[in-house]
């Protein structure tokens, strides 16, 4: 029998909208509670969305205006291109690389909406160093510290739209998150070429610093979104009301201090990558993706220079992967009647159903590069409009492979889709810094048409893999320890909200 003090208190918790976990101390969310981050309005979303992907799309046309920087700024730095790309990609990408290591499990932990301010506030001012300061150690290390910042929109928006969205309206959000990132590819090369023609490279970054500065001002008005932080605080309120000092948040990410922290969950995106075969095949074919992104902002503008187009046209053709989301959005439609039909009865839709996108994405990227790489010069001569719609292929491809593996990653993953979209993301830094550095040696050398060939001949390898996916993933589900983990802290902790 409970006392009626206990049972005044169960009664103050609920009507604050928690409850006790089986009776125990431990408080949690009710499903109706209103400040939970999947129940806020549709409104106070989509204002803290817009802003953290416009961050998201800013950084990364930063990150891929590198190609254009190292062509120019060599010049006044003193240094080989390849030393210049260096600095102005490689460099970037290492810093994001390491950034995806630290900043998604501390997010986990402590929360999202500091880190965004703290991204935006620094990228700004060490952007202003680059163009204030032009030499190769003040551009190395500010690139660097850029490329850790950017780590912070690039993957910790994948654990703000698990706090905010359910598993129905989570596929529309990162295609949308993909969508912002895709664009930044495509608008970054454009920005620069255009930028650098009239005012100069230094202006990139001046741009820069003067875009995420105005971004940070206005991510000072977004909310925490992490629901275990959130409760954190909410419990701590509860107790001066019920006067119960046991009370405690029943919260998984609880960590005891920064050596715990250090040892559990900074390393967990680096587990994940060596210990789960799903997350290990997911982040090579994602990390050469990403690479070939960056291979190509290097590669393209060359090969269309070549066609008869001016410096500045010949980066227009990067429009095609921004134009591709088009065929990207139907996708999803098609995605939605596809898990629909799935689903049934309103039974859930196991990750595997989700792999349509991927199906049909991976031969696709594998025919779109082999028709770019035969209609290029100088083996051939097609009107340029035929290797345009090539290079859409590709996008349309490389954006389903984005889209469809963070998808099938938060459904295994759930609480820790941060983490794990982490590990994803450390290969994809990793490739897109070491892409850029071989690619102009390997199209010289090779020429455009069979270097192309060697990439399409690595994606046709990829062909394999979607199936294996289909027919081995719901095994390597239930060998994976994180997964039942995750899936059991999920079910003591979620709210299923819009």
């Amino acid at each position: 029998m409970k006392s009626r003090s206990v049972l005044e208190a169960e009664h103050t918790l609920v009507e604050h909208g928690f409850e006790l976990v089986n009776d125990s101390s431990h408080v949690r969310w009710k499903a109706s509670n209103n400040e939970h981050p999947r129940n806020w309005s549709i409104k106070r979303k989509s204002y803290d969305m817009v802003v953290i992907l416009l961050l998201e799309f800013f950084t990364t046309a930063v990150s891929t205006a590198g190609a254009t920087t190292a062509k120019h700024a060599r010049r006044e730095l003193d240094v080989g291109y390849t030393v210049s790309i260096l600095i102005y990609m490689s460099t970037y990408q290492i810093g994001q690389g390491i950034g995806n290591i630290v900043f998604p499990p501390y997010s986990e932990a402590f929360g999202r909406k500091k880190l965004y301010i703290i991204s935006a506030t620094f990228y700004a001012a060490f952007c202003a160093v680059i163009a204030a300061c032009p030499s190769p150690a003040a551009a190395s290390v500010s690139r660097l510290i850029t490329g850790f910042l950017s780590a912070i929109p690039s993957v910790v928006v994948c654990g703000s739209i698990e706090d905010m969205f359910n598993s129905k309206s989570r596929a529309w959000m990162i295609y949308l998150y993909i969508a912002a990132t895709n664009c930044g590819i495509s608008f970054g090369p454009i920005m620069s070429a255009y930028i650098t023609s009239t005012l100069g490279w230094k202006w990139i970054f001046y741009v820069a610093a003067i875009v995420t500065g105005t971004l940070a001002i206005l991510l000072l008005a977004i909310k925490e979104s992490r629901p275990s932080l959130l409760l954190g605080r909410h419990v701590e309120r509860l107790r001066k009301i019920t006067g119960n000092p046991d009370l405690r948040p029943l919260d998984p990410d609880q960590i005891p201090d920064l050596k715990a922290f250090a040892r559990i969950a900074l390393f967990r995106p680096l587990h994940l990558l060596v210990l789960e075969p799903i997350v290990l095949a997911t982040a090579l074919m994602s990390g050469v993706a990403n690479g070939l992104l960056y291979l190509f902002t290097e590669t393209i503008p060359p090969i269309y220079q070549s066609f008869g187009f001016s410096e500045n046209e010949a980066s227009l053709p990067f429009l095609a992967f921004a134009v591709a989301l088009i065929a990207n959005g139907a996708m999803r439609v098609v995605d939605r009647t596809h898990t629909s039909k799935i689903s049934g009865d309103n039974q859930p839709v196991p990750p595997e159903g989700r792999l349509l996108g991927l199906s049909l994405g991976v031969p696709i990227l594998a025919v779109g590069l082999w028709l770019f790489a035969w209609t290029v010069p100088p083996l051939t001569h097609v009107h340029w409009l035929v290797s345009a719609f090539a290079l859409l292929l590709v996008g349309f491809s490389l954006n389903e492979f984005c889209t469809v593996v963070i998808v099938y990653l938060a459904d295994i993953y759930l609480n820790h889709a941060t983490s794990a979209t982490a590990a994803l993301s450390i290969v994809r830094a990793s490739l897109g810094a070491v892409f850029p550095l071989f690619a102009p040696q390997m199209f010289e050398t090779l020429g455009p048409n069979i270097a192309a060939s060697v990439l399409a001949a690595i994606a046709t390898v990829f062909c394999i893999v979607p199936p294996l996916f289909k027919r081995y993933g719901e095994l390597l589900r239930r060998k994976s320890k994180f997964s039942h983990y995750s899936k059991q802290v999920y079910g003591e902790t979620a709210v299923d909200g819009e």
